[in-house]
């Protein structure tokens, strides 16, 4: 199978939902983002306060519902890269916005037993997280009509342009439609992305 066949048909099947894709994905371009992260994270103090493993499943989570919801239109896995390098840039960007914002004091930070177990527990991967049916349910249920139709047709991968001579709108009012739907869906399901 050729690079641009195979990339296609991963891209179809994360759309899909499917946890083996989301997984192999993974896979492919954890150490891509990670190192994109940790670029970013030059501070001591952001270091500190950050890891770079739970920015990356930040991510990787908002790369995987936004792709679900057909957000994303990717053609190669050099266009996949940058997005996700993207991403990374504007997650770190909003950590260090939060944490500036708040004028942490590293110095009075301090963590009990308890806080440390928290630390250590087991969360779900993005990539379980979303390729649960629950999540995107979740999601399209507070979609409207016209959303949601809107995200379920880009899911199977038709074209903008296609949608836009349907529904008689421009490509970009529709692209812009469903964007706005799904940050307000985020921002009602308290989802990050």
């Amino acid at each position: 199978m050729s690079e641009p066949t195979s990339f296609s048909a991963l891209m179809k099947r994360v759309k899909l939902g499917e946890a083996s894709a989301a997984e192999e994905m993974m896979r492919q371009y954890e150490a891509t983002v990670r190192r994109a992260i940790r670029v970013r994270l030059i501070n001591p103090s952001l270091r500190r306060a950050a890891d770079s493993m739970d920015l990356m499943q930040s991510v990787m989570g908002s790369f995987f519902i936004r792709t679900a919801l057909g957000q994303y239109e990717l053609g190669s896995p050099e266009q996949l890269i940058g997005l996700l390098v993207q991403l990374a840039h504007n997650k770190v960007a909003d950590h260090v916005r939060r944490e500036h914002a708040q004028i942490r004091d590293r110095r009075r930070t301090t963590a009990d037993a308890a806080q440390l177990d928290l630390v250590a527990a087991r969360q779900e991967t993005p990539s379980a997280a979303v390729a649960g049916a629950e999540v995107l349910d979740r999601f399209r249920a507070r979609l409207g009509e016209a959303e949601r139709y809107l995200a379920e047709q880009r899911a199977q991968g038709r074209a903008w342009d296609d949608l836009a001579a349907e529904l008689g709108q421009s490509a970009e009012a529709l692209r812009k439609q469903l964007q706005r739907a799904v940050d307000r869906v985020a921002v009602e399901l308290g989802i990050e992305l």
